[in-house]
């Protein structure tokens, strides 16, 4: 069964209203099969991006306590793998959650990720593989 990772975007426009990308990530959680794999940088994230935006950054954690989403990243075995992938893409500013979803994308080869970020679209899994996305932008 193809797993479901989800970065901070997604989540941050489900629970609010207001953001451009609402319906689609609505739409997204409604069809796919949860819970969806994520890491805490994703949760701290959207727990800040979440509060920048009016809303009560703790709703993320209840969407773990709901299983929708579950934690499935260990940083500190991955912490070299991680800080490879933050250097190689230097250049375009990948952030920890960003390399630490790339890795899982190597961890879990039968995967797509869902983001509304296009530098998923750059980031390549085991060197050179494009990572299957769900994005609402043709990837």
């Amino acid at each position: 069964m193809r797993q479901t990772i989800v970065d901070a975007g997604p989540l941050v426009a489900l629970f609010r209203s207001t953001d451009n990308h609402h319906d689609w990530a609505t739409a997204q959680f409604k069809r796919l099969k949860v819970p969806l794999l994520t890491c805490e940088a994703v949760l701290s994230e959207t727990a800040f991006l979440l509060r920048s935006g009016g809303v009560d950054p703790a709703t993320v954690l209840d969407a773990v306590d709901r299983g929708i989403v579950r934690l499935d990243f260990s940083l500190a075995g991955e912490i070299e793998p991680v800080k490879r992938l933050m250097r190689r893409y230097a250049n375009i500013g990948a952030s920890l959650a960003d390399a630490c979803l790339v890795r899982m994308s190597e961890i879990h080869s039968d995967c797509q990720v869902m983001t509304i970020d296009r530098d998923f679209s750059i980031y390549r899994r085991n060197g050179r593989r494009v990572i299957p996305l769900i994005a609402p932008f043709d990837a």
